[in-house]
């Protein structure tokens, strides 16, 4: 009950993180990739040993290709970001990569996508997470649509769309504040990070409200000096439940710190991105989400 019971000091947490996040995406932007903006990434490989970054972003700084990223990948490769290039200014870059005769610097692919293609990715991007959120909310409003008392079963959905704002913004102004001191960039890779939180996160909340409609099913079959209320079944139900959440959570937790700390670089972002997201939906599901139906019945009675 002590969750329930401080819920208000739970809910002041989240809107100031939720505010920090909004505000970060409206100081930094999105620092968009090529797969949203356009561009052209080059992927270059050595024979013997890998030059250091620095030596490289000496010599790609002094050519005109505007705001670049440069990308360990393996352990003799390197991957560049940049704006749409032109064969000529291909073949300048390459020269950028080329320290040593001996080691020479090998073109392993070049890809340019156009910024058509990218504002489509963009568009479906965006219309990709919509969906799934609604999807979501219809499911979880079928899925109790039999528990109507005392809190109707679409109010299930709404507390699960809160929850899952939450799970969205924080990892998303997080990250654009870590992007923006740290370098990366906005890609698929993290809208699939963001799709996979959100999934991890109903999937836990959808836990707690089953533990609250069983409790309320039970509560139905005492006598009626007996019955307990909605506050002390919600209480009870996450209570019920903390131990397996922060349980699960550990484990993938756990799962993706070897993966930012073992995986390969392309990796780094899409784990830090879910690390923020695990444990942004774990908070959601236990401190947000059901608090949030003790405060929407509450709010009922008192119209």
């Amino acid at each position: 009950m002590y969750i329930i019971n401080h819920r208000k000091i739970f809910f002041m947490l989240s809107t100031l993180l939720i505010a920090g996040s909004v505000l970060a995406v409206f100081v930094y932007g999105f620092n968009l990739g090529i797969d949203f903006k356009g561009g052209s990434l080059l992927e270059i490989s050595y024979a013997t040993s890998r030059p250091a970054p620095e030596s490289i972003k000496e010599s790609l700084d002094t050519l005109n290709i505007g705001t670049y990223i440069l990308s360990p990948s393996g352990d003799l490769r390197y991957i560049l970001k940049s704006r749409d290039l032109t064969p000529g200014e291909k073949m300048v870059v390459l020269g950028a990569f080329q320290k040593d005769s001996v080691n020479p610097a090998k073109e392993e692919r070049f890809n340019s996508i156009g910024p058509v293609v990218g504002d489509q990715l963009k568009n479906k991007a965006m219309i990709a997470i919509v969906i799934v959120i609604i999807c979501i909310v219809l499911f979880i409003t079928f899925a109790f649509r039999k528990v109507s008392r005392p809190v109707a079963s679409w109010k299930y959905g709404l507390a699960t769309i809160v929850a899952l704002a939450h799970d969205v913004i924080i990892p998303t102004g997080i990250f654009v504040t870590w992007t923006h001191f740290r370098g990366g960039e906005i890609d698929l890779l993290f809208v699939t990070a963001l799709l996979a939180i959100l999934g991890y996160s109903v999937h836990d909340t959808i836990v707690v409200f089953d533990r609250v409609r069983e409790n309320l099913r039970e509560s139905l079959n005492l006598s009626l000096s007996s019955k307990v209320t909605f506050e002390q079944t919600v209480g009870k139900s996450v209570t019920q439940t903390f131990g397996r959440s922060i349980n699960t959570s550990l484990t993938i937790f756990f799962a993706l710190v070897a993966l930012y700390f073992i995986g390969g670089e392309s990796t780094k972002d899409f784990a830090f991105v879910l690390l923020v997201g695990i444990i942004a939906g774990t908070y959601s599901s236990i401190f947000v989400a059901s608090p949030l139906l003790v405060t929407l019945e509450k709010f009922q009675k008192k119209v």
